[in-house]
């Protein structure tokens, strides 16, 4: 199945790998001593790895190019992940049951730290499933999605600070504030498609962050702002272990209420229009859809989240200042998306346990946790380019009744 010239390109790749990594994994300077470490090790290690990763790689590029061919002649193909549409899975209950029961008991058998992460996790849930009205719905490419989740926290930190506001009366206050944000970058936008969309939403985000960190006199700058109070609860006085376990569960109930909310939209006559948005906008508007409302409630909605888990990062961390709010963040959220599958809720959320979970327990390869988690992604896009979940697409199909005379 593989001739000389595959083993060779494999070699070759492997040996551009070890060039490359040479310097870093090789060489080692002790300053202190004043000595040069040679791992040659690391070397071997590297070749091959990056031998047997591309002779694999190639493997399965090559089933796959046979796969497509066979389905060219018109052989039927049962795929290795089929398509899977939650709602209409035998297995939904069962999997609902489990996860609520799972979640309801998560903070009680493993540790602060643990819940902590695992409450991050659920937040970026949220972010994805937001992001995923505007980028899988509705087809609009935003890079600037971070500066909405920026206003949702400075909105409750800001008026904490100044009028002594607490978290459940900011947190419908964050949400407002981020679909105002989101009409306010739509306006500008609704010429634009593609890379120019892109690019737009891209310095939208840096705008907000450099306000932030340069008005020093309304956003205290690059010191940030701290002691921000956690959520509380009438008549209770949380300890830093109770809190952490009350900002989980509130961090489900979000997630909850986002995943409900969003499936409604997806099934109502605004999601339609998103996703006929999406396909073609030319012939979406010839159809009479309102393009400039379908495009801010898209831009609007999906700010809502980011402005409600903004208010809830700030009350998590206590303090905030504008690094938190990179554009990092916003290709991180963005990856999610892409990764789980545009359009497709299930994957949304499994795609952000994968992307945040997965450095997080890569600890232990601190030197290439990195390189892992970049090769993980790069396989993924490779193999299966359309998300771990695709979205089912709606067909429809018109068939012709033939309409026979009835004798008497």
């Amino acid at each position: 199945m593989f001739n000389t010239s595959e083993m060779k390109r494999s070699l070759l790749v492997s040996l551009w790998f070890m060039f490359l990594t040479f310097p870093i994994l090789v060489i080692r300077v002790n300053p202190i001593e004043k000595i040069v470490e040679w791992r040659w090790g690391n070397m071997l290690l590297v070749g091959t790895g990056s031998f047997v990763l591309s002779f694999i790689w190639r493997y399965f590029i090559k089933q796959k190019e046979m796969g497509l061919k066979r389905v060219e002649r018109g052989e039927k193909i049962t795929p290795l992940i089929q398509q899977f549409n939650m709602r209409e899975s035998k297995y939904f209950k069962s999997l609902f049951i489990a996860f609520a029961c799972t979640a309801a008991i998560f903070p009680f058998i493993f540790s602060t730290y643990q819940t902590t992460i695992m409450t991050t996790v659920l937040m970026y849930v949220v972010l994805g499933l937001g992001l995923n009205i505007v980028v899988g719905l509705a087809g609009l490419l935003d890079l600037g999605y971070v500066a909405f989740y920026l206003v949702g926290a400075y909105s409750y930190a800001l008026l904490n600070y100044h009028f002594g506001l607490g978290f459940w009366t900011v947190l419908p206050v964050g949400a407002i504030m981020g679909a105002f944000f989101g009409i306010l970058l739509g306006f500008p936008v609704l010429r634009l498609r593609g890379d120019y969309l892109a690019i737009v939403t891209l310095g939208f985000g840096e705008i907000i962050r450099l306000i932030m960190e340069n008005w020093n006199e309304f956003s205290f700058g690059p010191s940030g702002i701290a002691n921000i109070p956690r959520p509380s609860f009438p008549g209770i006085q949380f300890s830093l272990q109770q809190a952490t376990v009350y900002q989980y569960f509130l961090a489900i109930g979000l997630m909850a209420f986002t995943i409900f909310v969003v499936n409604r939209l997806q099934d109502s006559r605004i999601g339609r229009a998103w996703i006929a948005m999406r396909e073609d906008e030319i012939a979406c508007q010839a159809m009479g859809v309102d393009k400039v409302r379908t495009k801010l409630s898209a831009f609007a909605l999906g700010a809502t989240w980011a402005g409600m888990v903004g208010v809830m990062f700030a009350a998590k961390t206590t303090f905030i200042n504008p690094a938190s709010f990179t554009f990092h963040e916003s290709a991180l959220i963005l990856s999610i998306v892409v990764l789980g599958g545009m359009g497709s809720v299930p994957g949304v959320i499994i795609g952000a346990f994968i992307l945040i979970l997965l450095p997080e327990y890569l600890r232990a390869f601190t030197e290439y946790r990195m390189l892992l988690f970049g090769a993980i992604l790069v396989l993924m896009m490779v193999f299966r380019p359309q998300g771990i979940i695709s979205n089912v697409r709606r067909t429809y199909e018109l068939k012709q009744v033939q309409n026979k005379g009835i004798r008497n």
